[in-house]
Parts: structure tokens; C-alpha cells; sequence
């Protein structure tokens, strides 16, 4: 099983509109937030998720020779060629999500950072188009016109800002609908 095979299908759609050359980043990326979500959710103790979410902190601040070797999630995130410290505020954010009363302030900006670090990596340099765009699929209630395309690398993030935006507006689902929404996100950007 591969581990594109481990994220829901939403996250699965939306990987395919990745470029080949930043395909294992957005992977890594997809798959740590996946594996934090599942240390963080509700019901287990916040003592015990303050401990596991140390522990990812801890490896991030650490260069990836040093990981173990034993962890799928670290061995996945070296694509980041050395610049994981970029996704420190998605452990922030999780904590406080689970200790905080923040209403998920600090999480929605834990994305917005990974989500530019994951832009810098693969060369992207339109950042305020990225930041709007994860703050849409944080809020997509807020949606505003994205000041340019997404770029070809980043395209995940159309696709996924497009199912939010999809999945907040109900009604009936619409599979041509759906399907061409997608698309677009994935073809245009937008």
C-alpha cells in the first residue's frame, strides 16, 4: 500500500494535480497533517497529546539524519530536503487547538505557514495567493477573489480550497458539477 493510498479521498483528488516534482512534498506535507489531526482529536487526554505533539516538534527541530528511521511520516517529510522547520506552527496549531480556547486561530495559521513553506520549497514565490487560499479552505465562508492563479505547483491547494468552498455552500452534491469544479481548480488555478 502506498502511502497516497492513506489519505482520504479528497486529499487523494487533489494530489493528483501535483507535478511530479512536487508531488513527495505535498505527500509529506498531506500526511503529517493527517498524523497530527490523529493525535490531536477529540477524546484522548491533553496531557498526552501535549507530549506527542513535543515529540514532533522535537524531530522537526532536528536535522533528518537524526530521525528514526522506524517513523513512515519522517521518512516521507526528508522530500523537504532539510526545510521541515517550516511546518513547526501546524504542531503549535494543533496544541492549542487542543489546550487553547482560541476558536482555531492558531491552527488556521499553522496552515497558512506550512502551506508557504511548502510554496518556498517548490518555488513558489506568490505567497499572498497561497495564504488566501488556505485561509478559504479554513473559512470558506469568507471566500474572496485569489489576487492571482495558483501556481502549477500548488494546484493541490485549488482543488482543495474548491471542495471547501463545494462542501460549505451545501445543497445536493453534483457529480458533473463536482467534477468540473475540480477540474478547473486544477487546471486554472482557480
Amino acid at each position: 500500500m502506498s502511502a497516497a493510498e492513506d489519505l482520504d479521498p479528497k486529499q487523494r483528488i487533489a494530489l493528483a494535480y501535483a507535478p511530479k516534482s512536487a508531488r513527495s512534498a505535498w505527500l509529506a506535507l498531506l500526511q503529517f497533517e493527517n498524523k497530527l489531526a490523529d493525535v490531536a482529536r477529540p477524546g484522548r487526554d491533553p496531557m498526552m497529546v501535549q507530549l506527542r505533539l513535543a515529540w514532533w516538534r522535537d524531530r522537526l527541530g532536528e536535522p533528518a539524519e537524526r530521525w528514526p528511521v522506524s517513523e513512515p511520516i519522517l521518512a516521507l517529510l526528508k522530500a523537504w530536503q532539510g526545510k521541515h522547520q517550516g511546518i513547526v506552527a501546524l504542531v503549535d496549531g494543533w496544541e492549542a487547538s487542543v489546550v487553547g480556547d482560541d476558536g482555531g486561530r492558531a491552527l488556521a495559521e499553522g496552515r497558512v505557514e506550512a502551506y508557504s513553506a511548502l510554496a518556498e520549497l517548490v518555488g513558489v514565490t506568490a505567497l499572498e495567493t497561497i495564504r488566501a487560499a488556505v485561509r478559504h479552505i479554513d473559512d470558506p465562508h469568507t471566500v474572496t477573489p485569489l489576487p492571482s492563479p495558483i501556481p502549477r505547483a500548488m494546484r493541490p491547494l485549488a482543488v482543495m480550497r474548491a471542495l471547501a468552498i463545494r462542501e460549505a455552500k451545501g445543497g445536493k452534491p453534483s457529480p458533473f458539477g463536482d467534477l468540473a469544479r475540480i477540474m478547473r481548480a486544477g487546471m486554472l488555478g482557480r
